[in-house]
């Protein structure tokens, strides 16, 4: 079986040592860890087959997702957890450990041999080789970057200037097929980084897809017609609370004060199973998209 990446459970673990987790939440974070293990235990009992796998992988999620912000973080009578969501990352992990997972049990037609997760990903390949010195195999410099998720294979690059490849240079990297960066907000200049990242990874690997997933929509939305992203996808459909809002949590009691109106808004920009399924149909699309046969073709009247 596949070893999928747990980017979350990593966060929960690093929470519930950090020494300055007041001893009101240790007993919490415990109950997330129970929690998060029921999720996981969901998640696996879901796969392919079953028709109306995105939506059960989605709503399974929806309700951890549910616990940990509100009744975690929200609820906690101390301020760490709260104030300190952007270090701690235990909300904004949720979405980087169930892609994999959803890909994973979503998908036909992918076998082991395939990694799942953050990456890092070949984005070209270049030499700084020279007539006056021509280095070990040309001295190759590969370009690379960091993905938050790739759907891949492990690579191995070697090159040499004899077919024995004496004093040759061997590199590593992933070849990402799709490719993926998880945002939590979604603004201007994380679109402008998405959009020059796109462009070189379309450059190294022509068929691959890119998507952008944000929960949150924080900047105005814009054509990606002219861009190398196949998708920016909103799994939340909602834009984030405005800042004077956000003010308003300031403090446990001002918290409780307003839990009602910020479950509520929870409830209305949870996962929506339909923008995943967008993402699952294309990358499907690209497994099944083999080297047909001549009748075939003939009989479809394309290629």
């Amino acid at each position: 079986m596949l070893k999928l990446p747990t980017p979350h459970y990593d966060k929960l673990l690093a929470c519930l040592r950090n020494d300055k987790l007041p001893a009101g939440d240790r007993e919490r974070m415990e109950e997330a860890l129970h929690q998060y293990q029921q999720w996981i235990q969901e998640l696996e009992s879901i796969d392919s087959v079953q028709s109306n796998s995105v939506e059960r992988l989605v709503e399974a999620t929806n309700r951890y997702k549910r616990f940990i912000e509100l009744d975690l973080i929200f609820d906690s009578s101390n301020n760490f957890l709260y104030r300190q969501k952007g270090q701690l990352k235990l909300d904004n992990t949720i979405l980087e450990e169930f892609l994999p997972q959803l890909i994973y049990r979503s998908l036909r037609g992918l076998d082991d041999s395939f990694e799942i997760g953050p990456k890092n990903t070949f984005a070209g390949l270049s030499f700084i080789s020279s007539l006056g010195n021509p280095g070990q195999g040309g001295e190759p410099l590969l370009r690379t970057k960091n993905q938050d998720f790739i759907l891949g294979k492990k690579l191995y690059l070697q090159t040499g200037f004899d077919s024995q490849f004496t004093n040759s240079k061997l590199l590593e990297s992933h070849l990402g097929y799709v490719c993926a960066e998880c945002k939590t907000n979604l603004d201007k200049t994380m679109f402008q980084e998405a959009v020059a990242t796109s462009r070189d990874l379309k450059i190294a690997v022509p068929s691959s897809l890119y998507f952008l997933v944000c929960e949150f929509l924080d900047m105005t939305p814009v054509s990606i017609t002219a861009t190398q992203i196949d998708d920016v996808l909103i799994v939340r459909k909602s834009r984030r609370i405005s800042a004077n809002v956000r003010q308003e949590y300031k403090n446990p009691e001002a918290r409780q004060r307003y839990r009602q109106a910020y479950a509520d808004f929870l409830d209305a920009s949870k996962y929506y199973p339909d923008v995943f399924q967008r993402m699952i149909d294309k990358i499907q699309t690209l497994i099944d998209d083999t080297s047909p046969g001549i009748d075939r073709v003939l009989e479809r009247g394309h290629f």
